[in-house]
């Protein structure tokens, strides 16, 4: 927005049978296990989830909520995968151990593979689960897992201990060697298949991790493995190393760079219905109240800002974890939704404009990635210090190349402003410098707003979309439903800043576009407005018009790209 409005947008269940079983062969009586944690990195402290693998990428280290310390894990379910978590550690045989672990989330499993395990449903704090198991009489390792379960929503875990002796008698400090050979043995638009020679071990190696760049995305027990996840005419770095029972690892394997395929149509499959909703400005309200009350599960939080030395935080002034933001966000992933941090906006100090480099703006995007376990981010160019300066442009793609392969199946989405018949020249020039820098940008969200007194917001709304989507088929080659499969929209519910009015009729009608031509993004600025106050004006807290309150996000919980 060009005025201070614009500055705040810019806006079982079927439970399993998991009955304990006593750990075979054991005939001697089990030893007594000692008061030792043998787990490493049982509270998540290390901001690494290593030596810890989780099934589907879908395991993330979060400073939010934590039982102790300023860590825990994040286990981001979905209706296919149960987001497991698992650490294989060295056990002596015929022993007793005890596990125990503190978790938080719908249905959360603590157990040992082939032995005991344990559950709870939906603990709204941390509560704690405990389990024993005993060893068999030559059983020499014990993989320790926590998951979730289908469709239940994120869990988290925090504390894992697994109190016994460790194994390999006076203790295992001696490393795998280092796996040999590594190369690509295929690939797809989504996914690189590795694979390696095998490490050699005094003991037994008993794993193999591999990482994208400074990131373990992925742990097996072979020589071979396939990340999935990933996105469309990408580069990736990938190395391997071997780790044995004890947590010992090598070092890492020779490095293979691969650059995924081109997509072949139909798009990204990532869809986003995410109103903006700001804790700084516009009396904001409970989100879960706005949840229950309309079905929405994105949000879009604004702003993201530079606290001084390429420093993130909301709106440049609250902490980045332990404040209003993160109790709103707390609050959506409770009941069930996500959020995306949007950064940048219409004004103030914007990390784009005043970090050092490409290189310094990615570690501050990956600060706040790693606070929240994001799965997706918004850069908001505007204005004269981001949008029209073509090197804060290259700046900006750069950084969200750079997080994107870091962090496998990121998505990235750039907001800017349009005219109404598609992207200005500094939007042109935006999504040509995408190209030109291969940064795979996920989404193109427009702003079809403030066009200077447009009466037609539906109309001009369509028309911009239109105009994207020819700049996006001429510029990357695609087809028509490749190009609306990378498009967004970002309106103004009620009176823009410039009077134009959007009624709840009309941004039906948009939605119903969108759907049609399965556009990936729907959002509005902003769900603080998103009440009624006919002939009320252009203000932070109500639309302007008359409408029923939560009616714009009701309409954009109906968005199914």
């Amino acid at each position: 927005m060009r005025d201070t409005l614009r500055r705040s947008r810019r806006r079982l269940l079927a439970l399993l049978g998991t009955a304990a079983l006593a750990m075979a062969g054991a005939i001697a009586l089990p030893g007594t296990a000692q008061a030792a944690n043998v787990l490493t990195n049982p509270g998540f402290e290390s901001g690494s989830l290593s030596p810890w693998s989780c099934t589907g990428n879908l395991g993330s280290v979060v400073s939010s909520p934590v039982h102790g310390g300023y860590k825990a894990l994040a286990g981001a379910v979905s209706s296919s995968d149960t987001a497991q978590c698992s650490q294989t550690v060295a056990v002596q045989p015929n022993t007793a151990y005890s596990l125990s672990g503190w978790v938080r989330g719908s249905y959360v499993y603590l157990g040992v593979n082939g032995g005991s395990s344990t559950w709870t449903s939906s603990p709204s704090a941390y509560a704690q689960l405990t389990t024993s198991f005993t060893t068999g009489a030559s059983q020499t390792s014990a993989t320790i897992y926590v998951h979730g379960w289908y469709a239940q929503g994120t869990y988290y875990a925090d504390d894992i201990s697994l109190d016994g002796p460790g194994g390999g008698g006076g203790g295992d400090t001696q490393a795998p060697t280092a796996p040999t050979g590594l190369t690509s043995t295929g690939k797809t638009s989504s996914s690189v298949s590795l694979s390696w020679g095998a490490s050699s071990d005094n003991v037994g190696v008993t794993a193999y991790d591999i990482y994208s760049g400074a990131n373990q995305v992925l742990s097996v027990s072979g020589t071979s493995a396939t990340v999935s996840g990933l996105s469309a005419s990408t580069a990736y770095t990938f190395t391997v190393k071997a780790r044995d029972a004890a947590g010992n690892s090598s070092a890492a394997s020779n490095a293979v760079s691969v650059t995924t395929s081109a997509g072949t149509g139909g798009g990204t499959g990532f869809t986003q219905a995410a109103p903006y909703l700001y804790e700084g400005w516009g009396d904001p309200p409970s989100p879960s109240t706005v949840m229950s009350a309309t079905g929405i599960k994105w949000f879009t939080m604004a702003f993201v800002l530079d606290s001084g030395g390429c420093t993130p935080a909301w709106d440049g002034s609250r902490a980045l974890t332990g404040g209003v933001d993160q109790t709103a966000i707390n609050q959506i992933r409770a009941a069930g939704g996500d959020i995306v941090p949007s950064f940048g906006g219409w004004q103030g100090s914007k990390l784009g404009a005043n970090c050092s480099s490409a290189s310094a703006l990615a570690g501050a995007l990956q600060k706040v990635i790693d606070a929240y376990g994001l799965k997706a981010i918004d850069m908001d160019i505007e204005n004269t210090d981001e949008f029209e300066n073509e090197a804060v442009q290259a700046k900006i793609l750069t950084a969200l190349k750079t997080v994107k392969a870091n962090n496998p199946g990121l998505r990235t989405i750039v907001t800017f402003g349009t005219s109404t018949t598609g992207p200005t020249y500094y939007g042109n020039r935006l999504i040509e410098q995408a190209q030109s820098l291969n940064a795979n940008i996920d989404v193109f969200t427009i702003m079809p707003f403030d066009f200077g007194g447009g009466a037609d917001m539906y109309g001009n709304t369509v028309a911009a979309a239109e105009g994207l989507k020819t700049k996006l088929k001429s510029t990357f080659g695609w087809d028509d439903a490749t190009a609306y499969s990378h498009i967004g929209i970002s309106g103004m519910n009620g009176l823009s800043d410039q009077s134009e009015t959007t009624t709840p009729a009309i941004w039906t009608s948009i939605k119903d576009w969108s759907n049609s031509h399965h556009i990936a993004r729907l959002a509005f600025w902003s769900v603080n407005r998103d009440r009624g106050c006919a002939g009320g004006g252009v203000v932070s807290n109500c639309s302007g018009i008359s409408q029923n309150t939560w009616q714009f996000t009701s309409i954009t919980a109906g968005f199914t790209g």
